[in-house]
């Protein structure tokens, strides 16, 4: 049949052109998500982060560009996976030295991807509340409180179904940690005042 066989080269080469960039950007995505683990941990311990969030950025940026010509595998769901860390990763940073939050065209993350990285953020606020706890520091914890209801009530405007961002487990976890949280700020701030009348 005429044409066939250069009809199935085309075929094969942009098949094998797309399977190149995937593996490429699946090696990209596990880095990326490695990385924000680490620079998040990081935050945690007080350490200096800026050089590694800034090589996290270029790397985010790498990963966008290889996927230009296929934008299809952007919503593959190791690079989601990848866009929501590098996005909670980042916005925590901003959120612990109250600069401002980026927006998704800033971090050149989808929608969806930096709505589900942004909820993940309440729960690290969380843990740096009660690291503030144990160390006495009543006012810091209940200023982590008050980033966290802000960043949920934010999130409850994003009343969508499932289809289009699946956002509404992450809406019910942050409404459960800030509940917690506050509990134990309130009675942490209760002991404390007791221990000041008794000495």
């Amino acid at each position: 049949m005429k044409g066939l066989k250069e009809a199935i080269d085309e075929v094969e080469r942009a098949l094998n052109e797309k399977d190149t960039v995937r593996e490429i950007a699946l090696k990209a995505s596990r880095d990326i998500l490695r990385r924000s683990k680490e620079a998040i941990a990081m935050m945690h311990r007080g350490k200096e982060v800026l050089e590694t969030l800034r090589k996290l950025r270029e790397d985010h940026m790498a990963l966008i560009s290889t996927l230009e010509e296929h934008p299809e595998l952007v919503h593959a769901g190791y690079v989601s996976d990848a866009s929501q860390e590098f996005t909670e990763a980042m916005a925590l940073y901003t959120v612990l030295t109250g600069e401002e939050i980026p927006s998704p065209r800033e971090l050149k993350v989808d929608a969806g991807s930096f709505a589900m990285g942004l909820a993940d953020v309440v729960g690290e606020l969380r843990r740096s509340a009660l690291d503030h706890l144990k160390n006495g520091d009543a006012n810091t914890a209940e200023l982590r409180l008050a980033q966290m209801e802000e960043i949920y009530e934010q999130l409850m405007r994003l009343d969508y179904p499932s289809a289009i961002v699946q956002i509404r487990q992450k809406q019910d976890m942050a409404r459960a940690l800030i509940e917690k949280t506050r509990g134990e700020v309130a009675i942490s701030k209760r002991l404390m005042a007791v221990e000041r009348r008794l000495k």
